[in-house]
């Protein structure tokens, strides 16, 4: 091993030596833990914002439709067999429903709630919600023509005070000036919950003939489909733009909920610029301790300098010293934080117990619990990031020791 690694590792492990050694010691242990806990906290925040966007994204996979093809015109019928066949069969679309959404009021007695109704094929519907196929098969099979049957949220249900069995009413704003608002029996015949409090707060299901027929239409207004990869929905709705008629408007899961998913990325974006500060700090601290050791160990160098090491040798020798201890600190800190965020579903549940309340209120934050989702290519720019943070904190404590005059160092030891 060349001498400057020897060197430079030995003065990472000395923890006595020139006057005020032990000092610089506490120093440079401050300045590795500073790097530890900044890279942790890094680590731990992103795979919670990570695990966040996941598990709305995939709860609202489970109720809106990865793409849909609607018929803004009045009295449209969109879901023709011929169409949806024709969908069903596109590249990458694995299913294909029909729906028709109303919105409208539901109450019942005093209570008065602003729903989301939408009407679905039962037999159809499966293909491409997931919320549907986790139904039992008598609720689902409760949705039946003609029974004017309704499935409601878990939230929408208990804010109604209803169960399976009991009546809500209908209540369809006036369509036109001098019209009374329409009034329509509807029995609940089951609850879902599909962990998003948004939908389950909002949204009701029935057979999509009933509501049409509610509604006036002729048919259903749109067409859901399901890919094989939800993350192509921006492609295949761009090319089904095209080769549909340009009246029909195709949309996709993540243009309905844009507004929702650019403020995740700006919040992660500027959360993880905020605690690259915390690093940041550290790296100053560790150019601190640089610049105490290279003081401290002046008649070290001169002496180093008077046996025919070279400036270039020296400055070598610092920042090894410099970026061991960055690696040493970010490799605790990758340690730390990964042992932190794959295991925040123990962590979190405990802390919850200990001071007795959740910590996540699902109607401000969608869900109930603390997710992580650690990437191996965010961690990996997290490491680079603080290991090109510590070797630039060395380059100038380095380039003062190579600049050290060894007559003048002995002189004045």
């Amino acid at each position: 091993m060349p001498f400057e690694w020897q060197i430079g590792w030995r003065l990472v492990r000395a923890t006595r030596g020139a006057q005020g050694g032990g000092f610089v010691s506490f120093i440079a242990g401050v300045a590795m833990l500073g790097i530890t806990l900044g890279v942790a906290a890094l680590i731990v925040v992103l795979s919670v914002v990570n695990g966040f966007q996941r598990e709305v994204r995939d709860r609202m996979l489970d109720v809106v439709p990865q793409v849909d093809v609607q018929d803004p015109r009045a009295g449209a019928r969109v879901a023709a067999p011929a169409l949806i066949d024709q969908l069903r069969h596109w590249p990458g679309v694995t299913g294909a429903a029909p729906f028709i959404s109303l919105p409208a009021l539901l109450g019942r007695g005093d209570t008065l709630r602003g729903v989301l109704i939408r009407g679905i094929d039962p037999a159809l519907e499966p293909q491409v919600s997931s919320l549907i196929q986790r139904l039992p098969a008598d609720v689902r099979g409760s949705l039946q023509p003609g029974t004017r049957h309704v499935l409601l949220g878990r939230e929408l249900a208990r804010t109604l005070a209803v169960k399976p069995g009991d009546a809500v009413t209908l209540v369809r704003p006036a369509e036109a000036a001098g019209e009374a608002p329409r009034l329509l029996p509807l029995t609940v015949s089951g609850v879902f919950e599909s962990g998003h409090y948004e939908f389950d707060s909002t949204l009701a299901l029935m057979h999509l003939q009933d509501l049409a027929l509610l509604a006036g239409a002729q048919g259903a207004s749109g067409v859901a489909l399901r890919l094989a990869d939800a993350q192509q929905a921006p492609a295949v709705a761009a090319a089904l733009r095209q080769a549909l008629d340009p009246q029909l408007i195709v949309g996709d899961w993540t243009r309905t909920n844009r507004t929702w998913f650019e403020s995740v990325q700006i919040q992660k974006r500027m959360i993880g610029l905020i605690l690259a500060l915390i690093v940041a700090v550290a790296a100053f601290n560790l150019m601190s301790m640089m610049v105490m050791t290279v003081t401290n160990r002046r008649g070290d160098i001169a002496i180093l300098r008077t046996l025919g090491a070279s400036p270039a040798s020296v400055m070598g020798i610092f920042m090894i010293q410099g970026a061991a201890s960055g690696l040493v600190g970010t490799a605790g800190g990758l340690l730390l934080g990964l042992g932190l965020a794959l295991n925040l579903n123990r962590i979190v549940p405990a802390i919850e117990h200990l001071v007795g309340r959740p910590l996540l209120d699902a109607q401000v934050y969608l869900i109930d619990h603390m997710p992580s989702d650690p990437r191996a290519a965010e961690v990996g720019w997290i490491a680079a990031v603080s290991l090109a943070l510590a070797v630039g904190a060395t380059l100038y404590p380095s380039w003062r020791a190579s600049r050290v005059d060894p007559a003048e160092a002995l002189r004045t030891e």
